[in-house]
């Protein structure tokens, strides 16, 4: 059953994914998600049905704009697909409840806010403040618990005082992000958090081979790591801490 569910929704995380793209290239920049509808960035070229479905137009058009030859980033195709298989895999995980469809809500929003600081090097809040009230709400409604709340406003503030004691490394954007976080994953937000800052060592350990000391003006985007975190520990947080808990 859930493997049919699964599959039932992975086009239509295609196409939420397709729509996460116009969110996480308009939002920064301060411009309308409903119109017009979806153009080159470049040169205004309006998209017609058939370059504008989800990756395999990207792959027809051979990563680029048919109007005036502009390069479409992979970001685009990789943001569609990426957004299909953790929908798919809410599904899959947490069968046809509502935890699956807020823990689809969730990948949709951890996959923008990763989007928009590849690029923008920003977690807007827009995106990250509703989506955390929602996920909040709904995980507290769907499994009355203080757990939720707790997970919510203990993350964030971890990602506070560390933005306090290094603000060169981490952003408020992440300390919003972290409010996400634990509103989806309570008690396992802490795996999520782990997580993400161990897979953030390997670029900033690159950045410091490459340029020694020079390396530490140098910053990257946190969000997309925080959201590494937050996927892992969303389908095997409860194995992680469990196992954790065994050393001790």
């Amino acid at each position: 059953m859930s493997v049919a569910l699964a599959a039932a929704a992975f086009a239509p995380g295609l196409a939420i994914g397709s729509f996460l793209n116009v969110v996480a290239a308009r939002v920064p920049l301060k411009r309308s998600i409903v119109s017009p509808g979806s153009a080159c960035m470049s040169c205004g070229h309006e998209l017609a049905w058939y370059e504008n479905v989800p990756v395999l137009s990207w792959l027809a058009l051979r990563g680029r704009c048919k109007g005036c030859g502009a390069r479409i980033g992979v970001v685009y195709p990789v943001v569609e697909l990426a957004t299909a298989l953790l929908v798919a895999g809410s599904f899959l995980a947490f069968g046809w409840s509502g935890t699956s469809f807020v823990a689809a809500f969730f990948c949709a929003a951890l996959v923008t806010v990763s989007a928009t600081d590849l690029s923008h090097r920003i977690v807007p809040n827009v995106v990250v403040l509703p989506a955390a009230v929602i996920v909040l709400v709904a995980m507290t409604a769907l499994h009355p618990s203080a757990e939720w709340a707790f997970g919510a406003f203990g993350a964030s503030l971890f990602l506070f005082l560390a933005a306090l004691a290094y603000p060169q490394g981490m952003g408020m954007g992440d300390v919003k992000l972290a409010l996400l976080l634990g509103a989806m994953l309570g008690r396992t937000v802490p795996a999520a958090l782990m997580i993400g800052m161990i897979a953030a060592l390997v670029p900033s350990l690159v950045l410091f081979a490459r340029h020694g000391k020079a390396a530490r003006k140098m910053t990257i985007p946190f969000a997309p790591f925080l959201a590494l975190g937050g996927v892992v520990a969303l389908f095997a947080g409860d194995e992680l801490l469990d196992a954790y808990l065994t050393l001790f």
